[in-house]
């Protein structure tokens, strides 16, 4: 993609599935990298392998995106390193299957608050930054469960929803200062979260054939399919795109 050589990438949610392998993509074009996961261990490996691949320079950040304190700490110390943040993905998620009436408020807390809180927290921390330098690029990873629903994820489908509107609303507030946001929203994609999603044993297998039954392209997506969309968006390439949703979902939905 053209113009990614050197840019700037703050990334959550790095340390495994999506977030993992568009590390490396990243990676592979020579960007600066600021990770933040929970798992440091896991985020560390991630990390090593960023700088296997090609990174310009690779930054660790082991917070908690529920904290706002810390977000904006990392976000702080990431941009004086680095002196600007040229990219935003918001990948960072939790979902468990449960239908709505068998969850709890605790559930519903857990679930907004790394789903919907975390990317606000995120967007206020980074935003002020990109419209300072008057520029910047936000990819927000939304869900195809966020534009039409899904059964069991319920709480997780209003947080996607929400994730989707408040891209579409930035993107309006931030064009002036030529900031664009825009939202890719992945169907079923093969990541432990997947898995921890539809559950293992019979029971899971059944969830897995029905999915793949239900995608026109006939199979669950893999991380490395998610990130061509992301990547683009984040390049030169989409300078003139902003406040949109790209469904990378094998065609589950066709939503327009």
């Amino acid at each position: 993609m053209r113009g990614l050589k050197g840019k700037t990438v703050i990334l959550t949610g790095a340390a495994g599935g999506i977030g993992q392998a568009l590390t490396v993509r990243f990676a592979e074009e020579g960007c600066r990298l600021g990770l933040i996961d929970l798992n440091a261990q896991a985020l560390e490996a991630t990390a090593q392998r960023a700088r296997g691949a090609g990174a310009a320079d690779v930054a660790t950040y082991a917070i908690d995106i529920t904290d706002y304190a810390a977000v904006k700490s990392a976000v702080d110390s990431f941009a004086g390193d680095a002196g600007r943040i040229d990219v935003l993905v918001n990948n960072a998620g939790y979902d468990k299957f449960t239908l709505f009436l068998d969850t709890k408020p605790d559930f519903w807390d857990k679930v907004i608050a790394v789903n919907l809180k975390g990317a606000i927290h995120l967007h206020h921390a980074v935003l002020p930054h990109m419209a300072k330098a008057k520029s910047g690029k936000v990819v927000n990873i939304a869900s195809d469960a966020g534009r039409v629903g899904s059964s069991g994820e319920s709480v997780y489908s209003a947080c996607k929803a929400g994730v989707i509107a408040l891209t579409k609303t930035l993107a309006r507030e931030m064009a002036r200062s030529n900031v664009k946001l825009n939202a890719v929203a992945p169907g079923p994609t093969d990541t432990a979260l997947f898995h921890g999603f539809i559950g293992e044993g019979e029971a899971g297998q059944k969830v897995h054939a029905a999915l793949e039954k239900s995608i026109p392209l006939r199979r669950i997506a893999k991380p490395e399919d998610i990130v061509g969309a992301i990547v683009f968006l984040a390049s030169d390439d989409a300078d003139y795109i902003t406040g949109q949703v790209i469904s990378v979902s094998g065609g589950l939905t066709m939503a327009g």
